[in-house]
């Protein structure tokens, strides 16, 4: 009995990787789709928002669930699960130590606490942070989540969005007053949006902390979107001040911003 002959095709077995490669783009991108909405989505939403059917949706959403990526609430919805979470601190702490001798030169020119943050959802968290040699200074704890709607980095981040995302996690999220002068309404907030594009930069003025101004200004690749600011008490860092330090900030973000599209350093 004679072998088979070959004719210089694909073999079958040969397609396998590609399928498995679509499969992990797809599962990924599952998982992209329930971090920008918050956290959790139904199966009908997934579907239509991934453009694929639903039974494809099923069976990757239960790959993701058996592997502790996703799990499925009460509701028959599926949130983000606890396997992220070591992962996600991880990469937080790389970025972060990536991202410190920027934060220092940030503090050396400022005189003030530097801080990096990444969008997390509807909110902002601080990986990193750089804290000023004033007997009196503001900083935070990394792992800090803060919202975005009142503070430097989190309007830093709205901004570099586009207006109907970032109405969207407004909404999502609330707009609560925590002091007088905090912006609670969208609209305001979408005229906020305008005045950083035009700067560059986004100025919390005592909008989460009375007495507590924030400078910061956004660093966005396709892949990440996080934010440097520099915060100080009011006193110290008035109109004057951030006018200067401002535009600086906006220069240390867009060499982060380049080093970060060609890839993180790991030595």
């Amino acid at each position: 009995m004679s072998k088979p002959t070959s004719t210089g095709g694909e073999h079958p077995g040969s397609r396998r990787p590609q399928s498995a490669v679509q499969s992990l783009s797809r599962s990924l991108g599952l998982l992209s789709l329930l971090r920008a909405a918050g956290g959790e989505m139904g199966l009908s939403e997934l579907a239509a928002a991934a453009n694929l059917k639903q039974p494809t949706i099923h069976r990757l959403i239960r790959t993701l669930v058996d592997e502790g990526f996703v799990y499925q609430l009460p509701s028959r919805r599926y949130a983000l699960g606890p396997a992220l979470i070591p992962l996600g601190e991880t990469a937080g702490r790389m970025l972060g130590a990536w991202a410190l001798p920027a934060l220092e030169r940030l503090v050396e020119l400022s005189g003030e606490t530097a801080k990096l943050a990444l969008l997390d959802g509807s909110d902002a968290v601080y990986v990193a942070q750089v804290q000023s040699k004033q007997p009196m200074r503001y900083f935070v704890d990394p792992g800090r989540r803060v919202t975005l709607h009142c503070t430097g980095i989190g309007k830093a981040l709205l901004a570099a969005m586009d207006d109907d995302t970032a109405v969207a996690i407004l909404k999502r999220s609330g707009m609560p007053a925590f002091t007088a002068n905090t912006i609670t309404s969208p609209d305001r907030m979408l005229e906020e949006f305008e005045r950083i594009r035009k700067l560059g930069y986004a100025i919390d003025d005592s909008e989460r902390d009375i007495s507590v101004r924030c400078v910061a200004a956004v660093v966005a690749t396709p892949k990440v979107l996080a934010a440097i600011s520099v915060s100080a008490p009011a006193a110290r860092l008035d109109a004057r001040k951030i006018q200067e330090i401002g535009p600086k900030i906006r220069s240390i973000a867009d060499e982060l911003q380049v080093s970060l599209a060609d890839g993180i350093p790991m030595d």
